[in-house]
C-alpha cells in the first residue's frame, strides 16, 4: 500500500506527488480534511501524479477524508 509523504519539490522545483516513493511531477491536488480533528472549511492537500491519482483519492476517500480533486494548474490559479 502507498501511503504519501510529505509534499516536495524535485531538483528543477516543480512540486512531486505525496505517494510513497513516487518521484513523478504531480498534476492533481487532493484536497481532504479529517473531521475528527479539522473545521469543516479547514483543507489539507495531497499532490498526485497521474499514476497516484485514484489511488491517492480511494485512501482518502473510504476514509470519508476527500472533498476535492482539481488540477494543480487550477489550484495554483486559484480557479
Amino acid at each position: 500500500m502507498i501511503f504519501p509523504e510529505t509534499s516536495a519539490e524535485s531538483a528543477a522545483g516543480a512540486p512531486i506527488c505525496s505517494a510513497k516513493g513516487c518521484r513523478a511531477d504531480a498534476v492533481w491536488v487532493l484536497a481532504w480534511n479529517n473531521p475528527k480533528l479539522h473545521t469543516p472549511e479547514r483543507r489539507k492537500t495531497w499532490l498526485a501524479c497521474e499514476e497516484h491519482r485514484e489511488h491517492l483519492s480511494q485512501f482518502l476517500g473510504v476514509r470519508g477524508f476527500l472533498k476535492d480533486v482539481v488540477a494543480l494548474a487550477d489550484w495554483e490559479s486559484g480557479a
